[in-house]
């Protein structure tokens, strides 16, 4: 296996990595969470460079990239924050879904309105009691002619509320099944009649914004159903290994940030007249954080090389998703540590780091059932 980049990628990163030092300055960052606001402008600058176009091929307007490609763009953009990832990657891995299972007139609608930034695209499967047990949805869609009718709530929708978005709804269209055979697919605009969203209040990842959503009667045509009927848990486990892999990028490039930001700040706080790095038990703590981050950096490498040589990365990608989290979590912990009442206060990026992680270890599949996934990939007979 070659760690090293190509060319093309070294250039991929070093352009993402100048463009987002350029546009997303501490200032914009702490402005939009604030003000929960989306990254509107950054957004764009992403569809002008073409970012979106990355793992779609040429024939539909992409670039032909791979699982490594864009896990370079998702680990740059998280290493300002996870919820430019989150923007970046809904739309993303959303049209991959539609470029998989969707029709070809499908494919010719979506795609370039994607690509275009004409429309975005946010997923929505979680519900009040349906979390990491996808079987307890209740959202339902009956046919009725040549359209389906939508009822039901939806909850922690990252994204939903974005202008021009289209969320990607998993409903159940067969309830005297098993869920994995009665579950469809559907592409709801989110200014639908009949939709009601409402903006979550969150203690972290707060620009892109994570909603409730209503569906009382949301009538939607035929051709908003993405890979047939009742094939909805084939579509949502299409992509699964891509996104997962690439959020762990993600949370790589957090936890990176986290460390050159404890670093800086204990190469120039000084106690007892010289800096605080120069402290073992602080020197100590940061080896270990770089240490752990490159760890969960090395899994998560290998596994998108793996898929990027179209081999199945599972096992791999849930441990890779399993470290990264956890690593990303204990890293901000102990920024807060070494920043010390600095970092607890609004003013340093220190307490957003903190307050963003602590999500990293239950959103996209707990740490909980990464664990159990593992074991079971393992041949444990976990319960």
């Amino acid at each position: 296996m070659d760690f090293d980049f190509t060319q093309e990628q070294t250039l991929l990163r070093d352009s993402v990595r100048s463009m987002m030092d350029k546009l997303a300055t501490d200032q914009y960052i702490k402005h939009l969470d604030r003000e929960q606001a989306y990254p509107t402008e950054l957004y764009q600058a992403w569809i002008e460079m073409g970012l979106l176009r990355m793992p779609f091929p040429e024939e539909y307007g992409g670039l032909g990239g791979n699982a490594i490609d864009i896990v370079i763009i998702a680990e740059e953009l998280a290493r300002k924050s996870f919820d430019f990832f989150s923007a970046y990657g809904a739309t993303t891995f959303c049209g991959m879904n539609v470029l998989k299972n969707g029709s070809e007139a499908q494919k010719a609608y979506w795609i370039p309105k994607l690509l275009s930034g004409e429309k975005k695209m946010t997923i929505s499967m979680s519900e009040p009691d349906a979390g990491s047990d996808a079987g307890a949805m209740r959202t339902t869609a009956r046919r009725d002619g040549d359209h389906w009718v939508i009822n039901g709530q939806k909850l922690w929708a990252t994204g939903a509320g974005a202008a021009d978005n289209v969320i990607n709804l998993y409903a159940k269209t067969d309830t005297n099944v098993r869920y994995q055979n009665g579950m469809s697919l559907f592409l709801v605009d989110n200014d639908q009649p009949g939709v009601k969203l409402r903006k979550l209040d969150m203690l972290g990842r707060r620009c892109v914004g994570t909603y409730e959503i209503f569906f009382d009667d949301v009538r939607v045509p035929d051709d908003r159903l993405v890979g047939g009927e009742n094939r909805g848990w084939e579509c949502m486990l299409s992509g699964l290994q891509i996104e997962r892999v690439t959020a762990t990028a993600a949370y790589c490039g957090c936890a990176q940030a986290v460390v050159d930001l404890a670093l800086a700040y204990a190469k120039e706080r000084k106690q007892f007249g010289r800096p605080i790095g120069s402290f073992q038990a602080i020197a100590h703590m940061l080896a270990d954080m770089q240490t752990e981050v490159e760890a969960a950096r090395t899994l998560t490498w290998r596994a998108a090389w793996m898929l990027a040589q179209k081999r199945d990365a599972l096992r791999e990608i849930s441990m890779a998703k399993l470290l990264a989290s956890e690593t990303l979590a204990k890293a901000a912990n102990m920024g807060m540590q070494i920043f010390g009442a600095y970092g607890y206060s609004m003013e340093y990026d220190m307490q957003r780091l903190f307050r963003d992680s602590r999500s990293s270890t239950i959103a996209a599949g707990s740490s909980q059932m990464q664990r159990n996934l593992i074991a079971k990939l393992m041949g444990l007979a976990v319960q």
